[in-house]
């Protein structure tokens, strides 16, 4: 299935999400494609729901070259690693920890041939479907020092949190019918 056709069957419950979604993804200005589509890619991986993980695997490749594709792949395995190590820093109360050695691969993060600025703008992407804060902090720092201003971090964002929620959205209507299937027949 298309995402454009995952999209279409959002129940009217969602319909402020697919609105959100035809002005943010199918009709964005904000962001470059590779942008846009690095973000949607790294941010859907992010949300661990797999139709909507697979519907945007089938149609990225029409939006993103296969180098900024594996590297948007990238970015989301190694920032679901990062975010639980970073986020712990930030929810112990313990500094300790802050001072010992993460000891945990990164070289993903560089030698993509992708342009940086974009890698760092999915990063902070998934950092925020991840909630951590210093991840948060620390991409958001490196990509306005790139030269990329509030507004283009707010509409990676904006895509960011209308992806999110389709994920959980596509959850729930598998939660509801996984239920129905296993409701006794009434009789």
């Amino acid at each position: 299935m298309t995402l454009d056709q995952l999209i279409d069957t959002l129940p009217p419950s969602a319909k402020d999400l697919k609105l959100n979604f035809s002005s943010l993804v199918r009709n964005n200005t904000e962001l470059t494609p590779q942008q846009l589509w690095g973000t949607i890619v790294s941010t859907t991986i992010a949300t661990r729901s797999a139709p909507l993980t697979a519907a945007v695997l089938s149609t990225a490749p029409e939006h993103l070259s296969a180098q900024a594709l594996e590297a948007a792949k990238t970015v989301a395995a190694i920032m679901g690693m990062n975010n639980i190590w970073y986020r712990f820093h930030h929810l112990s109360s313990n500094p300790k920890y802050a001072t010992l050695p993460a000891r945990l691969r990164m070289s993903g993060l560089r030698g993509h041939g992708i342009e940086d600025v974009d890698v760092e703008l999915w990063a902070l992407s998934v950092s925020a479907v991840n909630g951590c804060g210093k991840c948060v902090d620390a991409h958001e720092n490196v990509v306005r020092e790139k030269g990329l201003t509030e507004e283009t971090v707010a509409a990676a964002i904006r895509v960011t949190s209308v992806i999110h929620a389709i994920g959980a959205v596509l959850d729930q209507l598998a939660a509801e019918a996984n239920a129905a299937v296993q409701q006794p027949a009434v009789v």
